[in-house]
């Protein structure tokens, strides 16, 4: 009997060791709302232990991915950029490989969307358009394309601040957006990298949102927006179910929300928020379309019917879902992203470093803790500031800034 036991009991105290995974972008959920429990309420005034400081990671923007004791990142290092992995519990790296050439402008180089897990393999794109499969355990790559790539059939155009979104793996399929002539969005075959389809009918250039996978009116489909549309396509054979224009203006950045056949969007640049109905014919109905929430790329969390993000001018904001009217607002933390877990809103000051644990409710801002990251690079261009969102996994706070990697013991 005990020979029996013992293997179960193992096995079952190693899938609880990775229940607080985060293997993509904005989670499992593809949300920003992390399920894990058991963190720090409040923090000390000195801010949660520091585990491990790594900075081998080149520069870039990528935030981190964890699955089964790893941690996924993206940073340029040694002229290409590259695809790091590190373990979870040091810091140290255990593999690299690279991506393709350094991608440069004046707010700061290197790569900017996260890595994505999916079983055995992580998938990973570089600014570039450099798109690579790899063995999570040792970094074999199994394939490569590039989203630019005439001859692979994508032949997309990066833009202006580089592809920045984190590709989607639904399925067999790996989802991307290459954008252009061909077809806004890309299905390729997540074994060997081979197009299965594009969204002829949607043509859009990229821009930096990440795709989103729904099922609505019983029907798979991804949602991705671009500066002029907000689409959903079918995961079938990327034929577009139905569409909405978006008056986006400079970049639109972040990834939409979806709940059940409503989805919500935000962007900056004065642009505003909108939340749409889809009806059961594919029709679309707009709910609301205002100012209240101008997200420029901190992200929007929705957690209770309520959502929570930076909004340009307003400052720190609680916005009801259904009815798009502003709950609360503050002033109390400069400009940045937000992450959420057990009732707590993880706050990043882009400009000054300054980390706050606040409130996630309706009541107002309330703060729990803050601290300054420390030290900060000197490698990070005079325009940029420290954009990479928070994570939270398996009871550790993960905080990038350029090539600084940071570990924080948030576990109560």
């Amino acid at each position: 009997m005990k020979n029996i036991i013992l293997p179960v009991l193992l096995f079952a105290l190693g899938q609880a060791a990775f229940a607080g995974d985060w293997p993509r972008w904005r989670g499992a959920n593809h949300d920003d709302v992390s399920t894990e429990t058991g963190l720090l309420q409040n923090w000390p005034s000195a801010g949660p232990e520091k585990l491990w400081l790594s900075e081998d990671i080149g520069i870039g923007y990528s935030t981190p991915s964890i699955a089964k004791g790893r941690l996924f990142i993206l940073g340029t290092k040694d002229g290409k950029e590259h695809l790091f992995a590190k373990d979870t519990n040091t810091g140290k790296t255990q593999w690299a490989i690279p991506l393709n050439g350094v991608f440069s402008n004046n707010w700061g180089d290197g790569p900017r969307g996260a890595a994505t897990v999916d079983g055995d393999r992580v998938y990973a794109l570089g600014a570039k358009g450099g798109l690579v499969c790899a063995n999570a355990a040792d970094g074999k790559i199994l394939w490569t394309v590039d989203l630019v790539d005439v001859a692979a059939h994508l032949g997309g155009t990066a833009p202006y601040w580089g592809y920045s979104e984190s590709v989607l793996v639904d399925g067999d399929l790996v989802i991307c957006t290459p954008g252009g002539s061909e077809g806004t969005l890309a299905a390729l075959d997540k074994d060997t990298g081979e197009v299965k389809w594009r969204s002829g009918d949607w043509k859009d250039g990229a821009q930096y949102s990440s795709p989103v996978p729904a099922t609505i009116n019983g029907r798979r489909q991804i949602v991705q927006l671009t500066q002029k549309t907000l689409a959903g396509v079918s995961a079938l054979n990327g034929k577009v179910l139905w569409k909405n224009a978006w008056p986006g203006r400079t970049a639109v950045i972040p990834t939409p929300i979806i709940q059940g056949n409503q989805i919500y969007i935000s962007s900056g640049y004065g642009v505003g928020c909108r939340k749409i109905t889809l009806g059961r014919d594919d029709s679309v109905r707009e709910d609301y379309s205002n100012r209240n929430m101008k997200n420029h790329h901190g992200g929007v969390l929705l957690k209770d019917g309520h959502l929570y993000g930076y909004s340009d001018g307003r400052g720190w904001t609680c916005q009801n879902l259904k009815t798009g009217e502003v709950v609360w607002d503050s002033k109390k933390l400069g400009k940045g992203c937000v992450f959420y877990a057990d009732n707590r809103l993880y706050c990043m000051d882009e400009g000054s470093g300054t980390v706050v644990l606040a409130s996630a409710d309706t009541k107002g801002w309330k703060e729990h803790g803050r601290f300054k990251l420390e030290p900060q690079t000197e490698l990070r261009k005079p325009a940029g500031r420290i954009w990479t969102h928070p994570v939270v996994a398996n009871g550790v706070l993960y905080l990038r800034d350029q090539e600084l990697l940071f570990a924080f013991d948030v576990k109560k």
